[in-house]
């Protein structure tokens, strides 16, 4: 029987919640404090193993790794730029692999994590949505990104890891339950204690999903990839638009924001002579101006795949003028870790598992 195999049999002990946990081990005969022990481990100390476990009786731990798997993810490959981004080839328990990224800034240390092995979205300019979805992640398995990425920031750089970017590989709301979890679990008390206000999800816009945080009264950030103000543009390189349509997105931010007055982001890419015209800075702008946000322009980044081309100098000056001009808040995002294809649209797993 293969390893893989042998971990499936296994019960995902990370599945279990607090409760279902302590009434199997007191099922065992073990004491109901020891469940916390066990889920301090787990969670809180991020173990990589039962045996790890220092506190918990050798019975225990036998017990618990004949019947459990932690089912861990593991860093198969690892690449460093010569801006000092660091992106990383994970791979899960059963073979598949998603890639993560640390971003080091002067003013932060950026985890970037996936959320889904693939995308189902075909986003003409991202890499991955030239990939097929093969499985959402398991909650425990985007907690894990997190904590291999805060120990890069440690071991490399001596600076602890400051925030959370849900905009590696996959949609985050088609796979709502699972990033919700994980948000749970990594600014929890009990699990990696962040705040929730350091975390940004990024969608592609899927306007229920939006509304559906709103209604939850999520505590972290969000962002939009937008990347076109208009629906035809929208329509040609996001397919998702033409059931989620401008007007539709703009709704359900509006809804978001009321519910949770929490920080709403526009991600714009610039590619040249296709968005990144003065009038196309007016249509943001329309749009922009019905919700309390910022814009983040972002510079393309090529991909094989596609035909894009980055904007020009002169195009991007005119363009965050006009935005400027009308008083919205711009941050123009240079790319980071292009030369291992680690920056915004690159991720794709190319690593063989």
């Amino acid at each position: 029987m293969s390893e893989i195999a042998k971990k499936e049999e296994l019960g995902a002990i990370r599945k279990l919640s607090f409760e279902e946990l302590k009434q199997l081990m007191i099922q065992h005969g073990d004491p109901a404090f020891r469940a916390k022990q066990v889920h301090e481990w787990i969670w809180k100390k991020s173990a990589r193993s039962f045996d790890a476990m220092g506190n918990i009786p050798k019975t225990t731990r036998e017990w618990l790794n004949q019947h459990f798997s932690l089912q861990c993810v593991q860093t198969a490959d690892m690449q460093v730029s010569t801006d000092r981004t660091i992106k990383s080839s994970f791979k899960l328990h059963d073979g598949h692999l998603v890639e993560g990224v640390l971003i080091p800034t002067r003013e932060r240390m950026t985890a970037c994590v996936s959320s889904q092995v693939g995308c189902s979205l075909t986003c003409s300019f991202c890499a991955t949505g030239y990939m097929d979805r093969k499985r959402n992640l398991e909650s425990y398995e985007i907690y894990d990104q997190v904590v291999l990425i805060r120990d890069q920031a440690q071991e490399k750089y001596g600076i602890p890891l400051t925030n959370i970017v849900y905009m590696g590989m996959g949609e985050p709301l088609l796979n709502y339950a699972n990033v919700l979890k994980s948000i749970e679990e990594i600014t929890s008390p009990d699990g990696l204690g962040m705040s929730p206000k350091r975390i940004t999800v990024s969608t592609a816009g899927i306007a229920k999903m939006i509304k559906k945080l709103g209604d939850d009264q999520v505590k972290f950030n969000l962002a939009l990839s937008l990347h076109a103000a208009n629906d035809t543009k929208r329509n040609q390189i996001m397919p998702i638009n033409e059931t989620n349509t401008l007007v539709a997105l703009a709704e359900a931010l509006r809804y978001f924001y009321d519910k949770t007055e929490n920080e709403i982001t526009l991600e714009y890419i610039m590619f040249n002579k296709f968005n990144d015209t003065v009038e196309d800075a007016k249509e943001l702008w329309e749009f922009a101006r019905k919700l309390p946000c910022k814009i983040n322009i972002i510079e393309y980044n090529p991909i094989a795949q596609a035909t894009f081309v980055n904007a020009e100098a002169d195009a991007l000056a005119k363009f965050t003028a006009f935005l400027e001009s009308k008083k919205m808040i711009v941050n123009v995002r240079r790319s980071r870790g292009k030369d291992i294809d680690a920056a915004c649209g690159q991720l794709a797993g190319k690593k063989t598992a």
